[in-house]
């Protein structure tokens, strides 16, 4: 009944937007706040930098954990760090405060300063770019690494063991470096460096953004403008932001969810990024579920490889979803008889999938982080398992009443519905950007409507699974 309910909430939800969204510029009627901070722009630098400072010094903690500390994933911080307060945490921060990435990220951050001390010295020594970046590539690097790491978290064995996880971050290092230094720093970022693009479009969903006078395309950008040309857009659809932080002059508080407006028409990698990241998630979920256990035993019979079982599994999911979402994209088209073509309808609606993609990650991961995260009080005090006591937290127990036992189920559901409310109230925002008017806005619609209608009961019938499971 649950089930149902949530999905009449968001059909309930179309037919509001369908009334009440009645032009293009709807979100122009929010507020919106431009909190100028050129006078703090030292004390700014200086938070900054010590941040800087700390996420390096971390990034170290976690490779020497893993390469020296104990092999124990409970008594090592790289495995709670990196799965949890890095991956669930990091996302969480970029999501409803902004993008804190773009600031941490310590890949960027040690590159930029390896290139000050070159400068400073004056070493002839080439940091890049020393190529191009084909055009033609778009973002298929960071594509490609992001399924990696989608299958390195939901399938492969050893992912929490704390020296794979080392030795991954070492590979990984050495990828992003080598991008840096062939083709340019902030072409990487755009391009090759997939946690930039994570932590960047769940950061359009964020209500707070940087902006920096000295850059004009991004400083002209108003909440709710019309779609750009081409070449705007493809400028626009830049996540990571690689503005210096002395040169930010305005913080821009803006309602949830606006960002996503501005985004405008990604490249079809982009629309298979965005697809790959949240059947990633789904996958994670359904993996715990009482159906792909029957399924997996079913399989164990003539593959006798559970790894390759959820590799076809994954893999089978990411599929299902871009073959969905492009045929509800041509019945879209259909609908509308519009002349724009399904796959660039596709890229062009495939960002009201992101709160979506957090509604889930939120359902999916906050119990996660709120218990197994509390390992990091002990973990602060002996990283490496070595029986240190250095903030005398050693001794510290997880608190598993922290959660009431509703907790889990009543998060999830609003999680879901609330992000799906978005995610169709972005839909018909975009419908009326096309120029349509309200009425074929709200008619084109009727297919991605059943398809987020149809996700938010399967989402939350994934949920219930795990917790029917415990209860056995």
């Amino acid at each position: 009944m649950c089930l149902i309910a949530a999905g009449l909430v968001v059909l309930a939800s179309f037919v509001v937007v369908g009334i009440f969204a009645r032009n293009e510029n709807i979100y122009v009627r929010y507020p919106q706040l431009n909190l100028s901070i050129s006078k703090l722009t030292i004390p700014i630098c200086l938070i900054t930098s010590v941040s800087q400072i700390i996420s390096v010094f971390i990034f170290f903690v976690i490779i020497f954990a893993g390469f020296f500390g104990s092999s124990n994933p409970v008594y090592n911080i790289a495995p709670t760090m990196v799965w949890v307060i890095w991956w669930v945490g990091i996302a969480y921060v970029s999501a409803f405060v902004g993008d804190i990435w773009s600031i941490l990220n310590p890949w960027k951050i040690l590159f930029e300063w390896v290139e000050k001390l070159v400068q400073q010295l004056n070493i002839s020594l080439p940091l890049g770019p020393i190529a191009k970046y084909p055009s033609d590539f778009g973002i298929w690097p960071a594509l490609m690494l992001l399924l990696i790491f989608a299958w390195i978290e939901n399938v492969y064995p050893d992912a929490i063991l704390p020296l794979r996880i080392s030795q991954m971050i070492l590979i990984y290092s050495g990828i992003t470096w080598i991008g840096m230094i062939i083709f340019g720093k902030n072409v990487w970022l755009r391009n090759g460096e997939a946690f930039s693009l994570v932590f960047g479009f769940l950061a359009k969903f964020s209500p707070l953004e940087m902006r920096s006078r000295s850059i004009g395309s991004h400083s002209a950008d108003v909440l709710g403008e019309p779609l750009r040309s081409e070449h705007d857009r493809s400028e626009q659809c830049d996540t990571s932001s690689n503005t210096d932080v002395s040169d930010i002059r305005e913080v821009i508080v803006r309602p949830f969810g606006t960002g996503l407006l501005n985004v405008g028409s990604g490249s079809t990698t982009h629309m298979y990024f965005v697809l790959v990241l949240l059947a990633s998630v789904t996958f994670d979920g359904f993996t715990a579920t009482v159906p792909w256990m029957d399924i997996q035993t079913l399989l164990l019979e003539k593959l006798a490889s559970p790894t390759l079982i959820n590799t076809l599994g994954l893999l089978a999911t990411v599929m299902i979803f871009m073959s969905t979402y492009l045929f509800f994209c041509l019945l879209m088209r259909l609908v509308s008889n519009t002349n724009v073509t399904a796959m660039d309808l596709a890229n062009r609606f495939v960002y009201t999938l992101i709160p979506i993609a957090l509604a889930y990650h939120v359902a999916h991961f906050l119990v996660f982080l709120l218990i197994q995260g509390q390992l990091i009080i002990p973990l602060a005090s002996d990283p490496f398992g070595f029986g240190w006591d250095i903030f005398g937290s050693e001794n510290y127990r997880l608190n598993f009443n922290i959660v009431a036992p509703t907790f889990y189920w009543a998060t999830s559901v609003v999680a879901i519905v609330i992000g799906h409310i978005i995610a169709v109230f972005l839909a018909h925002s975009i419908a009326l950007r096309l120029g349509k008017t309200r009425g074929e806005a709200v008619r084109s619609q009727f297919p991605m409507l059943v398809l987020m209608v149809g996700y938010t009961v399967a989402s939350l019938w994934i949920i219930t699974q795990p917790m029917y499971i415990s209860n056995m």
